[in-house]
């Protein structure tokens, strides 16, 4: 377990079922996206998702990072890596700053209608797989 902000587990979510989920699930770029941003927040400690639900979205992010997203630079998977392995008050505001920058960039209704799908698909929230 790690004393970061948000940060909800280690790596050895391998047989997590919303990775499994996440493997045979042909995201778009669009929402390649979103889930970096919700990553993001949760690693900012910002995000009030619930540690399954935070825990879910780490394993997806593990499936998805290296795919490209629509409006988000590359870059950005660096400093989640970066804030996974070491943290400090200069990269929680690097995250944060990160952070606000996409979700400027990706409209709440489209990030609501992704979320909506998380949840009908059962990845996170009441009943998550």
């Amino acid at each position: 377990m790690n004393s970061r902000p948000g940060l909800t587990r280690s790596l050895t979510h391998k047989q997590h079922p919303a990775l499994i989920w996440a493997q045979n699930i042909e995201l778009s770029a669009l929402h390649v996206d979103c889930v970096t941003t919700i990553m993001l927040k949760i690693l900012d400690g910002k995000c009030k998702m619930s540690t399954e639900g935070k825990a879910a979205m780490e394993a997806v992010y593990d499936v998805i990072k290296e795919q490209p997203g629509k409006l988000l630079d590359t870059s950005v998977h660096q400093l989640i890596s970066t804030a996974r392995s070491a943290t400090s008050d200069k990269i929680i505001e690097e995250l944060y700053e990160q952070r606000l920058m996409a979700e400027t960039m990706i409209s709440r209704p489209v990030m609501k209608r992704f979320k909506a799908m998380l949840r009908a698909e059962k990845v996170i929230g009441q009943g998550a797989i």
